[in-house]
């Protein structure tokens, strides 16, 4: 293998360790992944070291020593998409496909599709109503709810756009929720703001990603396991701090 053909195959491994993490993966499969790959096309020896934001990869063999490092921006989760690079990985370790294949695959999995925005208001909606009832509340609470927790869809939508940060993003959907949740309860729509807010509290809540945190610190990925659980923990603290901003209003 020539240094262009490891630097293409690199290049193609680090692109697909990248979309697992923004996916959801924890780093330990990040790097078994990228680092299997590179074996198969006839590396000698491959370090990784991957954090949620960045990727470094460097690859030793006959071509020399090559490296690579990747700034990775946003997470979202996507199980689906996950499970197809899973797959396309332990294809391209069996096949050892050429370049032009694995980036045609690789689009093919960006341009598969996804939920609409329609199936996830319904989704945030019955999230909403859900724990709302589940929490104790009654039928006008889950009703109330429910509408709020389209909005906060909305609002979502809307503010991604303009790529704001993720924290002010939250903030400003929480404080949403709770004006609304408690506009609900003074027009008769619902009966106790803590109920309702409860259920569109439950979207925002950063529950996978503390999870992926302890995992990654049961690993040996301490790092990481600690950069997780802040971002969890200031999340989690963004989410109070906008509820309880709104309350405080009323």
């Amino acid at each position: 293998m020539s240094r262009e053909e490891a630097e293409k195959y690199l290049y193609d491994a680090m692109t697909i360790g990248e979309q697992l993490l923004i996916s959801g993966a924890e780093v330990g499969r990040v790097e078994d992944t990228i680092r299997r790959i590179c074996l198969a096309y006839g590396a000698e020896r491959v370090d990784v070291f991957s954090i949620t934001s960045s990727i470094v990869t460097t690859m030793y063999g006959n071509f020399g020593i090559c490296t690579q490092t990747r700034r990775v921006r946003g997470m979202a989760n996507d199980l689906s998409k996950l499970d197809d690079l899973n797959q396309l990985s332990r294809y391209i370790c069996a096949h050892r496909p050429e370049p032009s294949e694995i980036g045609s695959r690789l689009s093919e999995i960006d341009r598969r599709p996804t939920y609409s925005l329609r199936m996830q208001i319904l989704i945030y909606a019955v999230i909403s109503g859900s724990f709302s009832v589940f929490f104790g509340g009654d039928l006008r609470d889950m009703i109330a709810s429910a509408l709020i927790g389209i909005v906060l869809k909305l609002l979502e939508s809307f503010l991604k756009r303009s790529s704001l940060n993720s924290l002010i993003t939250v903030f400003l959907c929480c404080g949403m929720g709770g004006i609304l949740a408690n506009f609900a309860v003074r027009i008769g729509l619902g009966h106790r703001a803590d109920l309702i807010s409860i259920g569109n509290i439950m979207l925002l809540i950063p529950g996978i990603a503390f999870t992926n945190s302890l995992r990654d610190l049961f690993s040996g990925d301490t790092i990481t396991g600690l950069i997780r659980c802040m971002e969890s923990v200031l999340l989690a603290f963004v989410v109070g701090l906008g509820f309880t901003a709104a309350n405080l209003l009323f």
